[in-house]
């Protein structure tokens, strides 16, 4: 079974759904320290100016040490109409526009506390929109086992093994944290997926890339998508 496992990023970037089409399953790992200022809660889209803005999902106050699954979203407030306020930036250059907010519109709408459920959502959603397939799991719903990590890069291998995955995919900055002979030890092969980002035309000056999978959903049909999801290479 070939595996990924990922924090739940809020619609994330291309190279996360290269890494969901790659594999069989894909677990979103909500056991570790929620990260200020990661991609947690936040992403890029193009801005009305120059360069990009964030969207932004505001949590409730936690510890600096807590975990991404005990962190709740702030419930009521103007923050979902605030997203959709931003993204209207597209509506006058971006031939998909009205699909891909309506699909962001359907994923906030739904009342979810949650972080991680709700960053599962939207991504289901823009798996659904793309046409691949999603087969995903909360590390934090398994009862996995991880008294034997000690250190950061023992959690995946740790998890690999619990779940009886033989083939392990990561983004390629995480050659520096994990060694093909060490899961060879445990008879899983480890790959990494380097995405080969192509320029789109964005209707702007210049090309802006790595943003949102939203900004690639707003200028790119489906199909075209489905193409660059399989644009990558094998390390």
């Amino acid at each position: 079974m070939k595996m990924a496992i990922m924090q739940p990023y809020f619609f994330p970037y291309l190279g996360q759904f290269q890494l969901i089409h790659v594999v069989d399953r894909f677990i979103l790992c909500d056991d570790v320290q929620y990260i200020r200022h990661g991609w947690i809660n936040r992403n890029r889209i193009l801005s009305p100016g120059e360069g990009y803005q964030y969207i932004i999902v505001p949590v409730s106050k936690h510890k600096s040490h807590d975990p991404i699954k005990d962190i709740r979203v702030v419930e009521g407030g103007t923050w979902k109409r605030t997203i959709l306020r931003q993204v209207e930036y597209y509506r006058k250059k971006a031939p998909y526009y009205e699909q891909v907010r309506q699909l962001i519109h359907d994923c906030l709408q739904q009342e979810e506390t949650n972080i991680t459920k709700l960053n599962s959502r939207c991504l289901q959603a823009t798996c659904n929109y793309i046409g691949i397939q999603y087969n995903m799991a909360i590390s934090s719903e398994l009862g996995l086992n991880y008294s034997e990590v000690q250190v950061t890069g023992d959690w995946a291998l740790k998890i690999c093994e619990q779940l009886g995955a033989t083939a392990y995919f990561n983004p390629p900055g995480g050659r520096e944290l994990y060694e093909k002979e060490v899961f060879g030890k445990s008879n899983i092969e480890l790959h990494f997926v380097k995405p080969n980002l192509r320029e789109y035309n964005q209707y702007n000056n210049g090309f802006l890339p790595g943003l949102s999978i939203i900004d690639i959903m707003m200028f790119n049909h489906p199909v075209e998508i489905h193409e660059m999801l399989n644009d990558y290479q094998l390390l």
